[in-house]
């Protein structure tokens, strides 16, 4: 019997066709929610599963399941260890989008250093003169501070390395690698012109930028987060924006995605949004599609995965 994997309907093409291509049936969906799973991929074998919430009773709604293949990095959104217990493989796909990322982190460091978005705006609405009462700041000669520093944070570094920046990072784990002088959290926090977040989710991260650590940076500092929402106690942030404590964000990550309409982050100062796009370009879209697929693939053929962040039990 041919085994069947749910994908969304919006999965790149490429890994869509690898699947089909190693002998498998796909199960579309319009979307990720648990509900719709449990209705439409009963029988699935395999899943490759975006950033919706994957629920610990979806061991009963779908049976089969033999492997939950992240199309990411992060898997705050999925129990890895309780899925493991009951036999399912986690993935995930840490090669494809690191450079990518690094990419989009450094656009948003130009965007907010120039002014662009604003300027642009502005210049739209017929205001030629405004740019001229608003200025940007340059990069060279100031500090950036990554936080967390794997394949995304240390992919930063090189290519900031190039501004004639101070580039700093934290991370309890690391090693240097010429790119980053590795500092303790507080100084990072402190001393920092732009502090970027590349951390993993875990008990100890969540929330891990609040109240506290605003209050600790330069009032003409930037928080960039690219990383995940839970990261950053949301409404301490608005308020530092509102407050001055901070003077630019840059936010890709949302408590609750897609973002309401009526949420305060629309109404709070001196930020730019973009809704969860540090990855979306057609080439590491295709690559974590791929990289997905090939774990489904992997594990299904009865082979262990190569990127799994769990152990069966």
């Amino acid at each position: 019997m041919t085994q069947k994997v749910a994908v969304p309907a919006y999965l790149s093409q490429a890994g869509k066709d690898y699947l089909t291509d190693h002998g498998f049936e796909l199960i579309e969906t319009a979307d990720q929610k648990a509900a719709t799973l449990a209705k439409e991929a009963t029988d699935a074998d395999g899943i490759v599963l975006m950033t919706d919430p994957f629920p610990n009773e979806m061991i009963e709604k779908m049976p089969n399941l033999k492997v939950i293949a992240r199309h990411g990095v992060g898997y705050d959104n999925v129990d890895q260890d309780f899925f493991g217990d009951h036999g399912v493989w986690v993935t995930i796909t840490p090669t494809a989008n690191a450079a990518t990322v690094a990419e989009t982190t450094l656009a948003a460091m130009f965007n907010i250093s120039a002014n662009l978005t604003a300027d642009i705006n502005h210049m739209k609405a017929g205001e030629w003169g405004w740019a001229g009462n608003h200025k940007g700041f340059d990069l060279a000669g100031k500090t950036l501070g990554i936080m967390g520093y794997g394949r995304i944070g240390r992919m930063v570094a090189a290519k900031a390395s190039a501004l004639d920046m101070h580039v700093i990072a934290y991370d309890p784990f690391a090693k240097g690698d010429g790119n980053a002088e590795l500092v303790d959290r507080d100084t990072l926090l402190k001393t920092a012109d732009i502090v970027t977040l590349h951390m993993l989710v875990t008990p100890e991260t969540t929330h891990s930028i609040g109240e506290k650590e605003f209050k600790m940076m330069k009032p003409t500092a930037t928080l960039i987060n690219f990383g995940r929402a839970a990261l950053v106690d949301q409404q301490a942030m608005q308020a530092a924006l509102r407050n001055g404590e901070i003077a630019h964000g840059f936010v890709d990550v949302f408590d609750e995605e897609p973002l309401p309409k009526d949420d305060p982050w629309f109404s709070t100062p001196n930020v730019l949004l973009t809704p969860h796009i540090a990855s979306n370009t057609t080439e590491c879209m295709n690559r974590m599609a791929t990289d997905a697929a090939s774990e489904v693939v992997r594990v299904l053929n009865g082979e262990k995965p190569k990127w799994n962040v769990n152990q069966l039990k």
